[in-house]
C-alpha cells in the first residue's frame, strides 16, 4: 500500500512555480486542452480554459493541486490519486497542493458528494495530457517516434532500446510542448490503473493523528485578536439596547462592536450581534458574558418547534399542491382490498461538526486575505467581496483542513463576520464560535412530516400510492415567501419513486419559514427515504410477506426510471439520466444483497425470546445504491443497536478504503440522528446548547459496522451522503420487528432508553 506519509502545502499561485522549482526548468501543465468541455457551467455558457493542476520539478516532484476542500472524506488523496494513475507517477514523489479559491478551478464547492463523480475524467485527462507532454518531449530528445514512447513508473521508456528518462529530466522540454487535445489522449484501460479503484492511504492522516494538521481553530496570525460574537436568539431580530459596560472592564479586552443584521431572506448574511474582541479566547467568551442586550421583537418570535410538527402533520393529512400524478391514485385507493396510511415526523438537526466554525480574516481598503475551514471557497469570495465592496478577485481565500462539514462550512456567514470585524479594527480577526455558538445558530436540517397512503389488492400487491410532504424548504434562505418544498428537495427520494405502481401521486404541504434552513448531509433524503422505507415495511406487514420479497416486487422488473412529469423536471443530482441512470436493476441487486446479511424472519416475539430483530431499507440516493441492515434488541424498553451493515453500489469506486470509511461515518452519523437528533425551539430560539442536550452517537452506543462495495464498472457516483438515509428506517424496521411497536416520529429516544 502507497505511503501516505505526504507534506500538504496551503501556497499562492506564485508561490506554487517557487515550491515546484519551475524556476529552475519543471513543468506546469496548464491544462488548456483545446475543444474540451469543462464539466461545470461556465458564467458564459461556453467552453472555458482549465487552470494549473500538475507541476513536474527537475527532482521529480511531482505536485498536483486538490482544489476541492479536506474534511475528512479522503478528497485530498482521491483526486490526486486520479491524477498520479493516469500520468504514472510514483506515488511516493507526489505532492499535494491545496488550492486557493479561485473560479478558474470551475466549482470548488464541496458538497453534494459531487467531488470524484464531477472531476474524475477531468482529472484522468489532465494526468493523461501530462503524460503524453512528456512523451513526445522524450520523442524529441531521442529523434525517435512519439509512438515508441511510454511513460511508466515516473519514468519515460523508449520501447525499442530501453532507454529512459526521468520526469524531471523531462520537465524544462516538456513545458514547450502544446497541450494535447482531447483526440490525441489516450487514456489507460481499467486493467492498467495502479491507483484507482485501489487503497490508498490519505496523505492528510499523519498530520491529524500527530496533532500537526492546521484546521481552522489553529490559526494564528500576528496582532491578531480573538472575536466571540453574542448573537441575536431569534431570526430577525436586531440589537434594540447595549449594555457594555461591565465587559469592557475585563482585562485584555480591546473592543466591542456591533454587528448589524436581521434582513430576510437571511441568505448568508451574518445574523445581528455584538462582538466582543479581546487578546485571548477565554478573556473574549468571559466579557461576551458580561453582555446586557435587548433584541427587538421579530416576527419568528412565537415559533415553537412542537407545535409547528403537530400542524405539518395536521396539513399533510389535507390535499396538497400536487407534483407528480399518474393513473387514478383515488380510483385505486377506493378499489383497493386494503387501505393503509401512517405520517412520519423528523425534527429540526443541526449539523454539529466537531469543530466549530472558525475563521481569520485579514481586511484592507483594497484586499481581504482569509484562512478558515470552508467548504466552497469561491462563494467566500463572492459574499465578502459583497459584504466590503470589493471584487471577488480581491479576496483571497486559504482553505485549512475542516473538522467535518456536512454542509454547514459551505454558507460562509462566520468568514464574513471576520472579514467586517478586521475592516473595523485594522488587524487581523479571527472569529471562534463556540459549540453553543454553533448549535444555537446553525443552518438547520428542516422539521417535516410526510403522510403516506396506500392501496393493496388481494394479493397483497401495491395498486395506489399517494405521498405528501411538508417541510421549510432551502429556498426560503434565499428568497422571501417561499412556503412549499422547493423541486430540487423532491428530488431526493420523494418524487423519484422507483415503484412499478400504475397509480401513484406526489404533493406538498405549506410549511412556513422560521428558522435558518441549510443543507445537511443528504439533504431532503433524511426525511424522504425515513418515510418511504418505513411505510414499505409496514405495507410488507400489512401484505403479510418478507420485507426484502415484498420489496422486490414493489420495485418491479429491471428498467431505467424517468421521474419527469409535467412541469416537474427531474434533476437527478445535476448529472444526465443517460449517464448516471435511476437503474431499478442495480436497486434490486442492493436489496438481495442486504437482505443476505440479515434474518427476517427474526421476530422477538416469535423466536428469539429477547426482543431482536432485523431491518433493512434501500434507498438511492446522489447516484449510488445503498442498503443498511440492523439487528437490535429492545428490553425494558431499552433499544440498543446489535450490528449494522451497508451494502452500496458507488460505481467505481476510486479508493475503495475511503468508500467504506464514509459508509462507515454515515452509519454513525445516521445513527445519532435516527436515536438523538432533535433541535428544540421555544418562542424562536434554540433551546439546546451544546452536547448534553444534543446528543450525538456515544462509543459504547455504537454497533459493529460491516460494508460490502458492490464491484462496479459504472461511473463514480456520490460516497459521502448516501449511506446515511436508509440508516434510520432501517433501526425503526428492526424495532418493529423485535417488539411489533411502530415508531414513526424521530428520534426514537422519545419513545426509548438508547443503550
Amino acid at each position: 500500500m502507497p505511503d501516505s506519509s505526504k507534506q500538504i502545502r496551503n501556497v499562492s499561485r506564485r508561490s506554487f512555480l517557487k515550491l515546484t522549482g519551475l524556476a529552475a526548468g519543471g513543468l506546469v501543465l496548464g491544462s488548456a486542452l483545446p475543444g474540451w468541455q469543462r464539466p461545470w457551467a461556465s458564467p458564459t455558457g461556453g467552453n472555458s480554459e482549465l487552470n494549473l493542476f500538475i507541476s513536474i520539478a527537475p527532482d521529480d516532484t511531482v505536485s498536483i493541486i486538490c482544489h476541492r476542500s479536506e474534511m475528512g472524506q479522503g478528497i485530498r488523496t482521491g483526486l490526486p490519486q486520479v491524477v498520479a494513475d493516469e500520468l504514472e507517477a510514483d506515488w511516493q514523489k507526489v505532492q499535494v497542493v491545496q488550492g486557493l479559491g479561485d473560479k478558474r478551478y470551475g466549482s470548488q464547492n464541496t458538497d453534494g458528494s459531487r467531488s470524484i463523480r464531477r472531476f474524475y475524467d477531468t482529472m484522468r485527462r489532465m494526468g493523461a495530457s501530462a503524460r503524453t507532454m512528456l512523451e513526445n518531449a522524450a520523442a524529441q530528445q531521442w529523434q525517435v517516434p512519439a509512438g515508441e514512447c511510454k511513460a511508466t513508473s515516473h519514468r519515460v521508456v523508449h520501447t525499442p532500446t530501453g532507454r529512459s528518462f526521468r520526469f524531471g529530466e523531462l520537465a524544462a522540454p516538456a513545458a514547450s510542448q502544446p497541450v494535447p487535445g482531447d483526440k490525441d489522449l489516450q487514456l489507460k484501460g481499467s486493467d492498467d490503473f495502479r491507483y484507482i479503484g485501489k487503497p490508498v492511504n490519505t496523505v492528510d492522516t499523519p498530520a491529524m493523528v500527530t496533532g500537526a494538521a492546521d484546521f481552522g481553530q489553529d490559526v494564528s496570525i500576528d496582532n491578531m485578536l480573538i472575536a466571540s460574537i453574542e448573537r441575536a436568539p431569534v431570526l430577525g431580530s436586531s440589537i434594540k439596547k447595549l449594555d457594555d459596560s461591565a465587559a469592557r472592564k475585563v482585562r485584555g479586552v480591546v473592543a466591542i462592536e456591533r454587528l448589524d443584521g436581521g434582513a430576510e431572506p437571511p441568505l448568508f448574511h451574518p445574523l445581528s450581534g455584538v462582538a466582543v474582541l479581546a487578546t485571548n479566547t477565554w478573556t473574549a467568551l468571559k466579557a461576551r458574558r458580561k453582555l446586557q442586550i435587548d433584541w427587538s421583537d421579530s416576527d419568528h418570535l412565537g415559533h415553537n418547534s412542537d407545535a409547528y410538527l403537530e400542524k405539518m402533520q395536521q396539513r399533510v393529512r389535507e390535499p396538497g399542491k400536487t407534483i407528480t400524478d399518474h393513473g387514478d391514485v383515488q380510483k385505486a385507493l377506493a378499489s383497493a382490498s386494503r387501505d393503509h396510511e401512517a405520517v412520519y415526523t423528523v425534527p429540526y438537526l443541526a449539523h454539529a461538526t466537531m469543530e466549530p466554525p472558525s475563521a481569520t480574516a485579514m481586511t484592507t481598503d483594497s484586499s481581504c486575505e482569509i484562512w478558515a475551514c470552508v467548504q466552497d471557497p469561491q462563494s467566500v469570495q463572492q459574499h465578502v467581496g459583497n459584504a466590503l465592496g470589493l471584487e471577488p478577485e480581491q479576496v483571497r481565500v486559504n482553505v485549512t483542513l475542516l473538522g467535518g462539514g456536512f454542509g454547514r462550512k459551505s454558507k460562509p456567514d462566520f468568514v464574513i463576520e471576520a472579514a467586517l470585524l478586521s475592516r473595523k479594527m485594522k488587524r487581523p480577526v479571527k472569529v471562534v464560535w463556540s459549540r453553543e455558538d454553533d448549535i444555537r445558530h446553525d443552518y438547520y436540517h428542516a422539521a417535516s412530516a410526510e403522510y403516506y397512503r396506500a392501496g393493496l389488492d388481494s394479493d397483497g400487491r401495491v395498486t395506489g400510492w399517494l405521498q405528501r410532504a411538508a417541510f421549510p424548504s432551502i429556498g426560503g434562505t434565499f428568497s422571501a415567501g417561499v412556503d412549499h418544498p422547493a423541486g430540487f428537495e423532491l428530488d431526493l427520494g420523494f418524487a423519484d419513486l422507483p415503484f412499478a405502481v400504475d397509480n401513484h401521486r406526489s404533493e406538498t404541504q405549506q410549511a412556513e419559514y422560521h428558522a435558518r434552513i441549510g443543507w445537511l448531509r443528504s439533504v431532503a433524503n433524511i426525511q424522504n427515504a425515513f418515510g418511504r422505507c418505513s411505510f414499505a415495511d409496514e405495507l410488507a406487514h400489512a401484505a403479510g410477506k418478507p420485507a426484502d420479497r415484498f420489496l422486490l416486487e414493489l420495485i418491479g422488473p429491471d428498467r431505467l426510471v424517468d421521474p419527469s412529469q409535467g412541469d416537474y423536471k427531474y434533476g437527478n443530482y445535476g448529472e444526465p439520466l443517460e449517464k448516471f441512470p435511476l437503474d431499478t436493476g442495480r436497486l434490486k441487486e442492493v436489496l438481495r444483497r442486504t437482505a443476505a446479511r440479515a434474518d427476517l424472519t427474526l421476530r422477538g416475539d416469535q423466536q428469539s425470546g429477547n426482543g431482536e430483530g432485523w431491518g433493512i431499507a434501500v434507498h438511492r440516493s446522489f447516484l449510488s445504491y445503498v442498503g443498511i441492515a440492523t439487528r437490535v434488541r429492545v428490553q425494558d424498553n431499552r433499544l440498543e443497536i446489535m450490528e449494522m451493515h451497508a451494502v452500496a453500489d458507488v460505481g467505481l469506486a476510486v479508493n475503495p478504503d475511503r468508500v467504506k470509511s464514509q459508509m462507515e461515518g454515515s452509519m454513525i452519523f445516521g445513527m445519532s440522528l435516527a436515536l438523538l437528533g432533535e433541535i428544540r425551539m421555544e418562542d424562536g430560539a434554540v433551546s439546546n446548547s451544546n452536547f448534553h442536550d444534543y446528543q450525538l452517537l456515544r462509543m459504547h452506543q455504537s454497533p459493529p459496522l460491516e460494508v460490502e462495495l458492490v464491484d462496479s464498472q459504472e461511473a463514480p457516483a456520490g460516497v459521502g451522503e448516501p449511506g446515511v438515509p436508509p440508516v434510520a428506517p432501517s433501526i425503526a424496521n428492526a424495532v418493529f420487528a423485535a417488539t411489533g411497536k411502530r415508531y414513526r416520529e424521530l428520534p426514537l429516544k422519545k419513545h426509548l432508553s438508547i443503550g
